[in-house]
């Protein structure tokens, strides 16, 4: 599977309000490779989810172009998944049925929405719980029937909101590394929007970081080590976790005096 070609052109994203228009993004433009991941750190409220949003096609920017392959992005497509953060998971259903949920959604066929459900339960690491419901599952076993539910429609472009925030610190770092491993296999184009510099550092080949509201581009962060064997504990590893950091102060900084 080749990746998506994501790219934003000079999007800006403004709402209405009573006390006049807010603006959530401005001049966003980026390019996201087929089967690069990126992360996007920044503060509360500087627009990454509504970033994520115009990328999924359930937002229109106010202007400029958001493409994807070439084509404009003006609803939602099939290839595309979005892991949000409540992970909207549904209760009532067992673990493959909400592993299949996507594939209903397209009215595949019923054997065709098993195996392809259960061969990617089986590649997060949930083999043998397809009949369990999620309330029987761990924090982390959740997570994990997200990203099984994400890899069931064979998605080429994967956006994630803070997938792994409610997570214990042993927790995360294992899932980390499991998205890690999957976009390794899979070669999907991948958006993190992350408040974790670290996350960002370790799942990032590049770290956008943003400014506050309305939500600009302060820097990007090339990140080539992200993906080798032991980087968490690298020199390079925090290194690049400083630049980041350092971009995040200037841009913070920048906001107070204004």
């Amino acid at each position: 599977m080749t990746g998506a070609h994501l790219s934003f052109a000079d999007a800006r994203v403004a709402y209405r309000t009573d006390e006049g228009d807010l603006t959530a993004l401005d001049g966003i433009s980026l390019e996201v490779a087929p089967g690069e991941p990126i992360a996007i750190i920044g503060p509360s409220g500087c627009g990454k989810s509504t970033l994520l949003k115009l990328a999924a096609g359930l937002l229109s920017p106010t202007s400029g172009q958001v493409l994807i392959d070439s084509r404009q992005v003006t609803g939602p497509r099939s290839a595309t998944s979005l892991i949000l953060q409540d992970l909207g998971l549904l209760p009532w259903k067992t673990v493959e049925k909400n592993a299949e949920l996507g594939l209903a959604l397209r009215s595949l066929p019923r054997a065709e929405r098993r195996d392809r459900a259960r061969r990617a339960l089986a590649q997060v690491g949930l083999a043998g719980f397809e009949r369990r419901y999620p309330s029987e599952l761990s924090g982390g076993m959740r997570q994990r029937l997200a990203f099984a539910r994400a890899l069931a429609l064979d998605a080429d472009l994967l956006l994630m909101d803070e997938p792994l925030s409610a997570l214990d610190a042993l927790s995360r770092e294992a899932l980390q590394q499991v998205l890690l491993e999957l976009q390794q296999q899979r070669r999907y184009a991948s958006v993190l929007v992350t408040h974790s510099i670290d996350e960002a550092v370790f799942l990032g080949r590049r770290i956008v970081v943003m400014t506050p509201r309305p939500g600009r581009i302060a820097g990007i962060v090339d990140n080539p080590g992200m993906g080798r064997k032991a980087y968490r504990a690298s020199a390079e590893f925090g290194q690049v976790g400083r630049q980041v950091r350092s971009l995040l102060e200037r841009a913070l900084a920048k906001e107070e005096e204004s």
